[in-house]
Formats: C-alpha cells, sequence, structure tokens
C-alpha cells in the first residue's frame, strides 16, 4: 500500500514538473513572441501604419497633393523619427484598420481613434496624444428637429461602421447610415440636404469641417456637450516593446513642446494634447438629466 501511494505521489510530483515546464514553455513563447514584434520592425527599419487619408484634420490629402497629412499622420511620422525608422502608411476603412492591426499586416492604426474599454479587451493603445468631447452637427435653421437626446430616435446619423459615436447614435435610438471611409464633404452635405439628419463626432473634428463647408446649412448643435474622449494610437496587445518605445516618444514630444506644436498646426491654434479641465457628463449622465426633468 505504501508502495502504490508512493508511485501516486511520484507520478503526481511529475504531472506538476511537467505542467509547470508546459506553462513556462508558453510564457516565454509569448515572451519571444513579443519580443519578435519589435526585433520585426528594426530589422525593417520601418514602421507600417493604417490610417484613413479621408479624415481631416486627422489624415488627409490636402487640395492638389498626394503626400498624407494630419495630425495623426505627423504625430506617427514624428514618433517613427525618434525611433530612427521609416514609416510606410497605408490608406483603408476603420474596420479594415482594425483588422488589419489583428492579423499583423499593421503595425499601428493611427486615425483619431478614441480609446475605449471595449477596445481595451483586444487592443492595446499608445498614452493619449489628443484629448477632445463629443458634439453633434445637426441643420441650422431646426436643428434637425433635435431638442433633447431623446428626439434621436429614428433621426438618420452619418457615420462609419463600428466607431464608437456610430454605436453613441445608436444607443440614442439613430438609425445608422454607414459609409465606407468617405471624406468629410460627404458627411456634411447629407446633413445638408436632408439625407441624414445629424453627425456624432469629435469637437475639434467637427468645428475645423464647419469652417470648410460654410455653405452648408448646418451647425454643432448648442445643447449637447458630453463624453469626455482620449485618443491614440492602436496596437496588438502582442508588442508590448512597441507601445514602450512609442509612448517613450510620446512623453518627449509632450515635455518638449512638439505635440502643441503639431496640434496647433493641424486645429486651429487649439491645444488638443492637454487634458481639459472641465468635467462633462457622459452620454448616461445626460439621459439620466433628461429623464428627471
Amino acid at each position: 500500500m505504501k508502495k502504490r501511494l508512493g508511485i501516486i505521489c511520484s507520478l503526481f510530483v511529475i504531472v506538476l514538473l511537467l505542467g509547470a515546464c508546459g506553462t513556462n514553455g508558453d510564457s516565454n513563447s509569448e515572451s519571444a513572441g513579443n519580443d519578435k514584434t519589435w526585433e520585426k520592425i528594426q530589422e525593417s527599419g520601418k514602421l507600417v501604419v493604417g490610417t484613413s487619408g479621408t479624415l481631416f484634420a486627422a489624415s488627409y490629402y490636402p487640395d492638389g497633393s498626394d503626400e498624407l497629412t494630419g495630425y495623426d499622420v505627423e504625430v506617427v511620422r514624428e514618433i517613427a523619427k525618434r525611433l530612427d525608422l521609416e514609416v510606410e502608411f497605408k490608406t483603408s476603412d476603420f474596420n479594415n484598420m482594425l483588422a488589419s492591426v489583428q492579423n499583423g499586416r499593421i503595425d499601428v492604426a493611427a486615425n483619431d481613434i478614441e480609446i475605449t474599454d471595449e477596445r481595451k479587451e483586444q487592443f492595446a493603445f499608445s498614452e493619449p496624444y489628443k484629448y477632445s468631447y463629443t458634439s453633434m452637427i445637426v441643420r441650422k435653421d431646426d436643428l434637425s428637429g433635435i431638442h433633447s437626446l431623446t428626439d434621436l430616435k429614428g433621426k438618420r446619423a452619418g457615420g462609419e461602421a463600428s466607431t464608437n459615436h456610430s454605436k453613441v447614435a445608436e444607443q440614442l435610438g439613430a438609425e445608422v447610415v454607414t459609409y465606407s471611409n468617405a471624406t468629410n464633404d460627404v458627411y456634411l452635405r447629407d446633413v445638408d440636404n436632408g439625407r441624414t439628419d445629424l453627425i456624432i463626432n469629435d469637437f475639434y473634428l467637427q468645428s475645423l469641417a464647419l469652417q470648410a463647408f460654410p455653405d452648408f446649412n448646418i451647425m454643432i448643435h448648442p445643447d449637447f456637450k458630453f463624453d469626455q474622449i482620449e485618443q491614440g494610437a492602436i496596437l496588438s496587445k502582442d508588442a508590448p516593446e512597441l507601445k514602450k518605445q512609442m509612448d517613450k516618444a510620446l512623453d518627449e514630444m509632450r515635455e518638449d513642446g512638439t505635440l502643441s506644436k503639431l496640434s496647433e498646426e493641424f486645429y486651429g491654434g487649439a491645444d488638443v494634447s492637454q487634458k481639459p479641465d472641465e468635467e462633462l457628463p457622459t452620454v448616461d449622465e445626460l439621459l439620466e438629466q433628461e429623464g428627471n426633468k
């Protein structure tokens, strides 16, 4: 009996040891894989970045130019420069950007991307380099019939599939009319001509869009200002060294004033790289307030 117990105990110890070895092997393999991500970038000397090329002022082609620029584009260019890397941009719509990060076709996506808890479950983010909040473009003459958030039920909201702003529109009961990597003027013209009723998006982007198209019968709704936003570059969770290197470069850029300078260049003198002092309500808090009136 003692001999049998001894054999069983010995087998149990062996199983534990094998299990521990297996666990350590997986961990080492994962670590090696993570290291290879950064090593691959260093070996190629190139950072491959996904962006839209259609989102003024984050990522766009100026009229008559085939040179991509914008706040996000130039922030990433500066990061790559400080990491002694070239940068290659690949343009696509937002959904394809995320899929390309997941399957490794690109290293990073940078396109005015909001940092959310939901996205953090699948991706890693750089440190934020833009702070903003959510606003709503409507028709100027009648506010598109929207005087409370509950009025969005049944309205048509222009947006791109899977963006957080489109999800907010759906949450408020609007029907989202989706576009595939369309330029700003397409979205804005459709609100102007009544094909859609509103656009929920980033305040700074919307302010610049209105300045670019002053003849459209549109404005930012004066009563809705909510959901503070932090935005950064998105990358794979399996690239911790890349994140570390990007964050280090961003910290340096914040300290030496480069982020502020780029922001002021693309956002009409506004410094979007600084976290605002004002605390804004979430969309849920606004809905609660309306329900208590």
